[in-house]
């Protein structure tokens, strides 16, 4: 069996290309697995996981803990808001409680970038990253990855993919443009300059300002969320003007001389970076990603295990 060339899934910035490829190949089989009348496989049968989640999320936590279940393998749920957390107890001493239980990896969520590189340095355990603060979002990438290879052919080289939205803000974007670039892809970044990282070529992308000539270059525009819950001062006067100037509705998608795939990492805020007639047109692919997303991480979680 072919192995990762880490222990843990920190981010994009640990894999290699091959490791890519590995986890692109792995999610393809799982893929049919999900889609048979018996869903379950019995690869992760003796190996407990546990979610812990220091942040709020829907799609990834629920994502994880299907991946696990239809590996077959033991989970524990935990969240912060309900935990001793609150009474003060430190992430390390956290974590090292539920290792105490005999568990083998861990999938976490925390407010603070860098977190579980913290963690991967002070517990034996693996660690998967499912988002830390505004830093990476390593199974977001992969899994966004895997729908643009299912919809434009199984290699990304060349392909033009716009990233449209809150860049400042996202671990989605930053995640993404690294996993592109390691897959041979054009990455173009689209927004207010106010919303967009000073040094971000540096990571070799374009930048620009206009929604409707990005949207004309491009294959796949993956749109992202605005983050009012991380913007801790305005950079924009209203969302009804951000929506005016780079919102995306069907009409811009239709009046395209050429079709392109639309992706939204979740969840969506309807009417301000999209319109509903676009989330729910032919273009998009959102839910194709939700689909994705259990395959893929299942791979995750298996090629790691087998690294034990």
């Amino acid at each position: 069996m072919q192995k990762l060339s880490t222990r843990h899934l920190l981010g994009i910035k640990d894999l290699t290309p091959a490791d890519i490829e590995l986890i692109m190949a792995t999610a393809r089989e799982f893929k049919e697995v999900i889609n048979r009348p018996i869903k379950k496989v019995p690869s992760l049968r003796d190996v407990t996981i546990a979610n812990v989640f220091f942040e709020n999320s829907t799609r990834t936590r629920l994502s994880f803990e299907l991946a696990e279940k239809r590996l077959s393998a033991d989970t524990l749920n935990f969240s912060a808001s309900g935990s001793s957390v609150k009474k003060g107890e430190t992430l390390l001493d956290t974590v090292n409680n539920i290792l105490a239980m005999k568990v083998d990896m861990i999938v976490m969520r925390h407010a603070s970038p860098g977190a579980p590189h913290f963690l991967a340095k002070h517990i034996k355990a693996n660690i998967v990253n499912a988002g830390d603060g505004t830093h990476e979002h390593p199974t977001q990438a992969l899994l966004d990855s895997f729908s643009m290879r299912e919809k434009l052919g199984a290699d990304l080289t060349g392909k033009k993919v716009a990233i449209i939205g809150d860049i400042l803000h996202s671990r989605v974007a930053l995640s993404n443009i690294l996993a592109l670039k390691k897959q041979g892809a054009e990455v173009t970044l689209c927004g207010p300059s106010t919303l967009i990282p000073r040094y971000i070529t540096d990571l070799g992308v374009n930048v620009s300002h206009d929604v409707k000539k990005t949207l004309a270059w491009c294959d796949v525009a993956n749109v992202l969320r605005i983050q009012l819950e991380r913007q801790q001062i305005k950079y924009f006067p209203s969302l009804r003007e951000y929506s005016l100037y780079f919102g995306i509705n069907k009409k811009m998608l239709d009046d395209l001389n050429k079709e392109i795939i639309v992706m939204h990492p979740g969840p969506i805020n309807r009417g301000v970076e999209l319109s509903s007639d676009a989330a729910d047109s032919h273009h998009s692919i959102i839910l194709d990603q939700v689909e994705n997303g259990v395959a893929v991480r299942m791979a995750v979680l298996y090629l790691l295990a087998g690294q034990n």
